[in-house]
């Protein structure tokens, strides 16, 4: 119970120290580009799981690679006339649908057509479901004057110092007569994560002070029935209501995304279908009856290329249909907190220990820590797809991971620690702290068994205290006690790091001597006789008195070829020397 209250207690303070080291920059930065990795792994799972399904009433008329082809080939130059445009707008506007949306930019006049421009100007006034964008940026004032934007473009945020919008210095306007005729303008900046991937979009950016809703947020609102819509609140948990429904905004005031597909999830028209309708070429076959349009670039050659969770190449104009999507669908990711990540990292890390500590089965406790693993990563997903929750993954597992190796070194050390414990109870004399007797029979029948194998000597030294049990009755037990540990301190300091010294019973000791000749034994004993008769010893009450011993020597395989005729041998040298005076070697 008291190693595990250790294993607990250091566990624990080790679990805070990687907090700590995984707060680290460079470490923080890597976990979340591999946890931003498990997101798109998610998200591609479960956009081929049949549950995520694009909403139909959105339609894109692509400016595909064929029909750039065809806008050259039959107009002469990109980009194309503005007055083709409305001609598209009037021909769109006669099937009622519910709005159409540019994710281009009609920016500067084209010189040789001035007169397209004001055409297309007048389809925006003319129609109060179209939409086009525009797009903020950082550009130097040296190449660019940056410009006021109609005050009627821009929404108030309550409670907006929440978060940390993103914020731009410049910006590209439309053509003026478009800029100053509708409010239906929108922003099309996106907000990539370090890795480069698109997976979540702004509602709003800041510049000159004032907020400016995305181009998909409009078209989203409008779809709703919130349409021209100026004020938004963004609540303590960093919620807003878009239409009947509450959308978790992450720390840049972004919505992260639920991707439904890859490129082609949404119906693509190409767009020369639709000029050859209005140039009579071919019969009207699209139906956009309560339709939200999307005009966008899906050529390569266009440059208008992303790459999100689901897709290395993703047309812009299909990642604002997912924007657009999101919102009307009322669904979008709500990330966890940080906090509840590290509370998720707590639990998991508690269960290992517990498992570790709990479990004296190292492959039960493996198991069943690998096993919560498991599970959690597999509770991650369905979160994800049940209620669109992104609960981390690499930074719980990898602490948990932490934990358990960590645990696991510690329960083998203290496991280690406590082996060697008992095996010294086991082995030891608990008053000398000598070799008790059962270790001296297994080393005597170890050291004949390899003496037998590699044709070896060794020798066994019998000790035995002259006159003890005497000396226990004049001067009592604590004292004869004193004698035994202070004869025993002397043969373990006299005697090589490789001899063995035991107790054998009573007052008698015994040394196992390997690789010792009878003659280097006899010497040793003589040694040892000698110190000790010379050596004054320290008694319980505070009295000094000289003590004598005397020894017995056998030697293998001279005196015999196993332990027991070797140790009867050398008791009965050891019976000689006392009889023949004591404090003696025989």
């Amino acid at each position: 119970m008291k190693n595990n209250k250790i294993i607990i207690v250091f566990l624990l303070f080790a679990s805070l120290i990687s907090v700590f080291v995984f707060r680290n920059v460079y470490i923080k930065n890597f976990l979340q580009t591999m946890e931003n990795k498990t997101f798109d792994i998610r998200q591609n799972l479960l956009s081929h799981s049949g549950k995520r399904i694009a909403n139909k009433d959105i339609v894109i008329i692509a400016i595909d690679d064929g029909s750039y082809e065809y806008i050259i080939d039959n107009y002469g130059e990109w980009p194309l006339r503005r007055d083709i445009y409305a001609k598209i707008i009037d021909y769109i506007q006669t099937q009622k649908p519910k709005s159409i949306a540019f994710d281009l930019m009609f920016v500067k006049s084209m010189k040789s057509s001035v007169q397209s421009d004001k055409i297309l100007a007048q389809v925006f006034k003319k129609y109060d479901n179209v939409y086009t964008a525009m797009n903020l940026d950082n550009q130097s004032e040296d190449v660019r004057i940056a410009q006021d934007l109609p005050q009627n473009l821009s929404v108030n945020i309550a409670d907006k110092a929440r978060l940390e919008f993103l914020e731009y210095t410049n910006c590209r306007t439309v053509l003026s007569d478009i800029l100053y005729s509708t409010t239906n303008i929108g922003m099309i900046n996106v907000s990539r994560n370090d890795d480069g991937v698109l997976r979540k979009m702004p509602l709003f950016l800041s510049y000159k002070d004032n907020f400016y809703p995305q181009l998909g947020l409009k078209v989203a609102l409008d779809y709703l029935g919130q349409k021209n819509r100026k004020d938004f609140d963004i609540d303590k948990n960093s919620k807003i209501k878009i239409g009947e429904k509450k959308f978790y905004l992450d720390k840049d005031g972004s919505l992260i995304l639920i991707w439904y597909g890859g490129g082609g999830t949404y119906l693509n028209i190409p767009m020369y279908r639709i000029l050859r309708v209005i140039e009579g070429k071919e019969k009207n076959s699209f139906n956009f009856k309560n339709k939200i349009v999307y005009f966008g670039a899906t050529a390569s050659s266009l440059f208008d290329i992303k790459t999100v969770p689901t897709d290395k190449v993703y047309p812009g104009v299909e990642v604002q249909a997912t924007y657009v999507n999101n919102l009307i669908d009322g669904s979008a990711i709500h990330k966890i907190s940080p906090f509840g990540n590290f509370v998720i990292a707590l639990l998991l890390v508690l269960l290992t220990v517990y498992f570790i500590v709990g479990i004296a089965q190292m492959t039960y406790s493996l198991s069943f820590s690998f096993a919560t693993y498991i599970l959690y990563i597999f509770s991650s997903y369905y979160l994800m797809k049940i209620f669109n929750i992104w609960a981390d993954i690499v930074f719980p597992i990898t602490l948990s991971v932490t934990a358990l190796i960590i645990s696991v070194l510690v329960k083998y050390f203290i496991k280690s620690k406590d082996f060697d414990y008992q095996y010294k109870l086991a082995t030891t004399d608990g008053l000398t702290e000598l070799y008790n007797h059962r270790y001296f029979q297994e080393q005597m029948k170890r050291c004949v068994d390899h003496c037998t194998r590699y044709n070896e000597v060794f020798s066994l030294i019998i000790i035995d205290i002259d006159y003890f049990k005497k000396f226990n009755d004049n001067y009592g037990h604590q004292s004869g006690d004193a004698v035994l540990k202070q004869v025993a301190n002397i043969l373990k300091r006299n005697v090589r790091s490789s001899d063995i010294v035991c107790r054998y019973g009573g007052e008698e000791m015994s040394i196992i001597l390997p690789n010792t000749a009878s003659d280097e034994a006899v010497g040793i004993a003589q040694k040892l006789c000698k110190i000790v008769a010379e050596k004054k010893f320290q008694l319980s009450n505070s009295k000094e008195s000289n003590v004598t011993i005397s020894l017995g020597v056998s030697t293998y395989p001279t005196d015999g070829n196993n332990s027991s005729s070797l140790i009867e041998k050398a008791d009965s040298r050891l019976y000689d020397a006392k009889n023949n005076g004591r404090n003696r070697v025989n």
